[in-house]
């Protein structure tokens, strides 16, 4: 069975210096803020281009708490409207809503799956805030026009980065493409933990200060709680694990993309539609699209191939968004019923990819 990602094999590659990690860890005896984690922070700030980074325990409270830095220092407040792609991931969504702002969905292209940035400035208006952009299975959205129309209308940029650790758009790298980036480090991700944890990147001092505080309980000195804060800190030991797993992330963002590109130029099956790539792609996943999508995840089981579905329901159509259930969304709705991931990792072998494309190019 060629699987769709090997994590235990992933890790294997790092399991001297991931194992001598953990034991300068559990030798230190200080497992929560200490220098594990602010030695990654500047790391990975380094590594993005940016000022500041804060660790925290995951994606979505990356994304949460940019928005809830914003309303503590006066830039958003309850009712604010934050446009974001109709057909992200609900983390993305579930950002917006827990801090009683309004999600304002924008349908993608069809092409690229990015947000479709024409037809942003329709969906503006007086309660407009900020644009989430999301930068969808790791390909950077076209940013320059996102960049005018937040100019023009004064938006702030927030970047969901879940998926595009290392993407470049032009010269610069996600976490410094808006005024600040979630990023989440779950285990399948390009850089990925051995469990939750997460990051906000910021140049913008203010911000990442509240952040900080936000992240500790509200505090910024021990037992002086400014803000109602939360507890989302991102641990010493995954910081640790972290640390030596960024020193690998560009060999496997080049592998990942010799990969697809092997895909991209040697499928030939013309029920299979491609993915379309206009901007720089660190290939978090190879997404293609086909209508009969079940039919053929099936076949390729059945030949010993593992696919997935990122991600079979809208997040219009989810239960927990009961209000939007009867909005139509054809472009999303219509990706959602074709989109099928193909396995790529850093460690996937040439025969296994060669093995999935002489199957899918007999599928008929």
């Amino acid at each position: 069975m060629i699987s769709f990602l090997d994590l235990k094999a992933i890790n294997a590659q790092y399991k001297k210096e991931l194992l001598e990690a953990c034991e300068t860890v559990i030798d230190s005896g200080w497992y929560i803020q200490g220098t594990q984690c602010s030695k990654f922070e500047e790391e990975f700030a380094k590594f993005c281009g940016a000022k500041y980074c804060i660790g925290v325990a995951n994606g979505l409270d990356a994304l949460t708490l940019i928005i809830r830095g914003y309303k503590e220092i006066g830039v958003l407040e309850n009712g604010d409207e934050v446009i974001v792609p109709a057909n992200t991931y609900i983390a993305s969504i579930l950002a917006i809503s827990q801090n009683n702002l309004t999600p304002i969905l924008v349908e993608p292209q069809l092409d690229t799956l990015l947000i479709d940035s024409s037809k942003i400035e329709d969906k503006i208006t007086k309660k407009t805030k900020a644009i989430m952009v999301v930068h969808l299975y790791g390909q950077t959205c076209e940013m320059d026009e996102i960049y005018k129309l937040a100019k023009k209308y004064n938006l702030k940029v927030i970047e969901d980065s879940a998926q595009s650790h290392g993407a470049f758009y032009k010269d610069r790298r996600c976490g410094t493409l808006g005024d600040a980036s979630g990023f989440s480090f779950y285990p399948g991700k390009n850089l990925g933990a051995l469990g939750d944890a997460g990051a906000v990147t910021t140049d913008d001092k203010k911000l990442a200060d509240t952040i900080k505080a936000l992240k500790n309980y509200g505090s910024h000195k021990k037992y002086e709680n400014k803000y109602k804060g939360v507890n989302s800190r991102l641990d010493e030991l995954q910081a640790s694990l972290l640390r030596v797993k960024l020193r690998y992330l560009e060999q496997e963002i080049t592998n990942r993309k010799d990969i697809a590109s092997f895909y991209i130029q040697n499928i030939k099956n013309s029920a299979i539609t491609l993915p379309i790539v206009e901007t720089d792609s660190v290939w978090h996943l190879f997404i293609i699209k086909v209508k009969r999508r079940d039919e053929l995840q099936k076949y390729l089981l059945d030949n010993n191939i593992q696919t997935l579905i990122h991600y079979p329901i809208p997040p219009h159509q989810q239960e927990a968004y009961q209000e939007w259930n009867k909005l139509s969304f054809p472009i999303t709705e219509k990706i959602h019923k074709e989109v099928l991931s193909l396995p790529i990792s850093g460690l996937q072998s040439i025969e296994d990819t060669q093995q999935i494309v002489r199957v899918i190019n007999e599928f008929n």
